[in-house]
């Protein structure tokens, strides 16, 4: 992870704090509360449960989940989900179409995509809110339209930039339509503008009703998820983690210099972490949870599988974690390479 990944990602992670510093007010006000007296504690932790019970919503069906999240044993995996991070970014241009019929030839039993928009509003495949990183264009994507952004060569910055030259960003739509075509399941990865995206997944399952069996909207975002199921329950979806990202950049560096707004944050991230693990995953109704690889063992899968969700690891690049994964904790991973050991991309 390098400063132009964390440039791009900046107001990513203060949306996503501002989504929990929501949450962590209302935490607050319950915990005072409980300092004053029993009868305040009990009415706060009543009213909490009341608003669960109400505006909670129920995981996906069982069975459709499993279709997802559990491929068929006799599948490249041996049963367990191998998911080409970005399409594969390190095998081929991430988020592109060629990325997508690359990871079904590596053998993978589905697509890991990031959702984007142009500035006119049309839904794309893109990481990053700039173009910079992976296209021979420059600029954030809210000022670029569809059409300029069509012109862009998205295999410009690729390690194999000479054999995929010319490959385009796609829509949503096209690589739906490739997905489902190489028989992929998608892992669709929102970052943000919770309504814009929630609208467009609506209308692609509308579209497309094979998704509902072969896809899941996954988000580092709780405010994401629920605006996906308050659009259409019947939806898959995923919360995805991973503790410290408010006070640390993926590779673990502090992303404050301050050292008292160094520890504010990592108190937040404790705040966050307990959210996700003990309220969140409940209210949205997820179907799996999305943690990073450092913070699973075989204990962290056993205490999701009685709560009836799925894990899944990220990133998983070498030959060993593939093979720990398969082999001890049978759950699904999500890799950067299905050929070869690589860096991983945060």
């Amino acid at each position: 992870a390098g400063s132009s990944h964390r440039r791009t990602h900046g107001s990513a992670t203060m949306l996503q704090l501002g989504d929990g510093l929501a949450f962590f007010s209302v935490v607050f006000f319950v915990l005072l509360l409980g300092t004053r007296s029993p009868l305040c504690s009990t009415g706060g932790t009543a009213a909490l449960y009341l608003f669960l019970v109400l505006f909670r919503y129920p995981p996906g069906a069982g069975s459709r989940a499993q279709r997802v999240l559990r491929p068929d044993r006799r599948a490249a995996g041996g049963g367990v989900a191998v998911v080409a991070h970005r399409g594969g970014g390190h095998d081929a241009p991430e988020n592109t179409l060629a990325a997508i019929r690359k990871a079904r030839e590596n053998g993978a039993t589905g697509v890991e995509l990031d959702l984007e928009f142009t500035a006119d509003g049309v839904p794309i495949l893109m990481h990053d809110e700039t173009v910079d990183r992976t296209t021979n264009g420059s600029g954030p994507l809210s000022r670029l339209r569809y059409a300029d952004v069509r012109r862009l060569d998205a295999a410009a910055k690729h390690r194999l930039r000479d054999r995929f030259r010319g490959e385009r960003v796609p829509t949503l739509k096209e690589a739906v339509e490739e997905c489902t075509k190489n028989e992929l399941t998608i892992y669709f990865d929102v970052k943000g503008h919770a309504d814009q995206a929630a609208a467009a997944l609506k209308e692609i399952y509308k579209e497309y009703p094979v998704l509902y069996n072969t896809s899941i909207v996954c988000s580092f975002e709780p405010k994401v998820i629920y605006k996906m199921r308050q659009a259409d329950p019947e939806v898959l979806t995923a919360l995805t983690h991973r503790p410290w990202s408010l006070s640390r950049w993926g590779d673990g560096e502090p992303r404050f210099s301050s050292p008292w707004k160094h520890h504010w944050f990592q108190l937040l991230d404790v705040l966050l972490d307990w959210s996700h693990h003990q309220l969140l995953w409940h209210l949205c109704g997820v179907s799996a949870f999305l943690m990073q690889k450092n913070f699973i063992s075989p204990d962290y899968v056993q205490y999701w599988a009685e709560r009836g969700v799925e894990v899944v690891g990220w990133t998983i690049n070498t030959s060993a974690e593939k093979q720990y994964y398969r082999e001890l904790l049978g759950i699904g991973y999500i890799t950067d390479s299905l050929v070869e050991d690589c860096e991983p991309h945060y």
